[in-house]
């Protein structure tokens, strides 16, 4: 069943799991995440890229989405993960997704939140929440972010843009970065913590990827309640697709629908997998008994 993004993740503070959010590609990834969430019992959000978005098109993504979930017992949501684009935004919304990520961390202070006001007054009136990111988590995913910290703030800086905008979620530096480590980043739940008690606005953390059980565990229990999974999705589709083909070219053997088991089956490995980590499972209203 559809729901809000922001009633899934203030439920899964208050009870002290976080929900996670994936970003898919397709048809396929979108229904394997989704199997995945029926099969755990977990809440779940699934997220769209700019990218992916246009790629797509917002009307085939929502239809997409409705038919996967149309019968699901547990909680889902629909998600425009970072996108720096006002049209698109205005589309989505219009679509009546649960929820945009409206990306202003490319701008100065005072125009990221001027926008993002704007953007929460037009989504708030079609009943879509708002997550804001006005400070620039580095990596460069799907073509939107940058490789080196261009806005940083202070924890009250954020609080007081969050009081201002009206934006109901917030993605601030946690010290994780999008896309593959290539050293163990040093995280910051001291900034979860101090941001929680400045505003009640749920935390989400980017960058998920490449976290270990232990470092996921250690931000939410500071109160991260929403956390993106990308590249693993990513890495999962396409490392199952490889092995596959050239085991299929080796065999000279070539039927599709088996390609297709193999790369859900991947995916849904992955989003098993977090769902334990992140204490969800089990936890979507409409499978506990």
């Amino acid at each position: 069943m559809r729901r809000s993004t922001l009633a899934m993740v203030r439920d899964a503070h208050d009870n002290g799991y976080a929900v996670p959010a994936f970003n898919v590609v397709d048809d396929l990834s979108l229904r394997a995440v989704v199997d995945a969430a029926e099969e755990a019992g977990s809440p779940v959000i699934i997220q769209a890229s700019l990218k992916t978005a246009r790629s797509i098109g917002v009307e085939l993504l929502t239809e997409m989405f409705d038919a996967a979930t149309a019968r699901c017992r547990v909680d889902t949501a629909l998600h425009l993960d970072h996108c720096p684009d006002l049209s698109m935004i205005e589309r989505v919304v219009a679509a009546r997704w649960s929820s945009v990520l409206f990306d202003a961390s490319d701008r100065d202070l005072g125009q990221a939140v001027a926008e993002t006001s704007a953007v929460v007054g037009l989504a708030h009136a079609a009943g879509v929440d708002v997550e804001s990111e006005i400070e620039n988590i580095v990596g460069v995913e799907d073509g939107v972010g940058s490789d080196v910290i261009v806005h940083s703030y202070s924890v009250e800086q954020l609080a007081d843009a969050i009081r201002t905008t009206g934006a109901d979620l917030i993605a601030p530096q946690l010290g994780t970065a999008h896309g593959a480590y290539h050293g163990r980043p040093t995280l910051l739940p001291h900034r979860v913590r101090e941001l929680r008690e400045l505003v009640d606005c749920p935390v989400v953390l980017h960058g998920g990827t490449g976290l270990t059980e232990a470092e996921f565990r250690s931000l939410i229990a500071a109160g991260v309640s929403k956390i993106n999974i990308s590249t693993a999705v990513k890495h999962a589709y396409m490392d199952s697709a490889y092995h596959f083909l050239k085991k299929a070219r080796a065999k000279d053997e070539w039927d599709p629908p088996s390609l297709f088991r193999s790369i859900a089956g991947e995916i849904r490995a992955v989003a098993l997998r977090h769902f334990d980590i992140f204490g969800s499972a089990g936890r979507s209203p409409g499978v506990q008994s």
